[in-house]
């Protein structure tokens, strides 16, 4: 992509992210009407569809034909794998927003031929906002990069996404996974804030065995790889954004995380 291009867009996803969450803070904390999809667990507000808008109003201001793929409504569900698109969750943690807590993140990427080229993820609550773009990634403007710790005891892991009811014995196998290797365990509940500390060098990883959902991932991806970390799916291959599984490090502990992400499939 040429190099003004790339920055427009980087410039664009930001932009549009602070645009999103400005609106889903506006509703942080007064009571709004929470509302089920699939599942007890699986919930949604007005503050979500509306901070979508946002979102969407301003990537169409300056690229109106381009494909949108969002979590909410009639946005597509799917990447498509040639050209540009724009993939957006409006508030990528709503059970912690419903319950007002502040770990609740707006992100949006920018992905050409279904590889994501800018991203940023907001979390207005905290105040903080982290991007990346084809140069480096950062929180706040200044530049970041993922930890140094190659001691998995004195590393702290995140198990993302969500096991339904159903599938909670693998819930629990990627806890213990997680707490005989690792020093610690950490749960924010918002893959995207989870992707954010591991580029910032917060946590040294996150795993998870479930096919993700591509706006829980691809902004927070874009930050770990643009901020020196390694993201692969349970094989250890390079991530891509349809497959199954989703293993994050700083690079020095990949194998031991791989190990864990893997041992959440074992039968017991």
């Amino acid at each position: 992509m040429h190099e003004h291009a790339a920055t427009s867009r980087a410039a664009l996803v930001h932009s549009a992210a602070v645009a999103g969450g400005e609106v889903a803070a506006e509703f942080f904390r007064t009571g709004v009407a929470v509302e089920t999809k699939d599942g007890k667990t699986d919930v949604v507000t007005e503050a979500d569809r509306a901070a979508q808008r946002a979102v969407e109003t301003a990537i169409r201001a300056e690229h109106p034909a381009e494909p949108f793929v969002g979590e909410e409504g009639e946005a597509l569900k799917q990447v498509p794998s040639a050209g540009p698109a724009w993939v957006v969750d409006p508030i990528d943690g709503t059970n912690s927003f419903v319950r007002e807590l502040t770990t609740w993140a707006t992100a949006v990427a920018c992905v050409v031929d279904g590889e994501p080229v800018a991203a940023c993820n907001v979390l207005p609550a905290l105040d903080d906002v982290y991007t990346a773009d084809s140069e480096a990634a950062y929180r706040n403007g200044a530049e970041i990069s993922v930890s140094t710790v190659a001691d998995p005891e004195r590393a702290a892991v995140i198990p993302t996404v969500w096991w339904p009811q159903a599938r909670r014995d693998e819930y629990a196998r990627a806890c213990e996974a997680i707490v005989s290797r690792f020093g610690d365990l950490r749960r924010p509940g918002s893959a995207q804030a989870a992707l954010a500390m591991v580029a910032a060098g917060a946590v040294e990883g996150v795993i998870t065995n479930v096919q993700t959902k591509p706006w829980d991932t691809i902004a927070g991806v874009h930050l770990v790889r643009q901020a020196g970390g390694t993201v692969t799916d349970l094989r250890g291959e390079p991530w891509h954004h349809d497959a199954r599984g989703l293993v994050v490090s700083n690079g020095e502990l990949h194998d031991v995380l791989l190990d864990a992400a893997q041992e959440i499939d074992a039968e017991q």
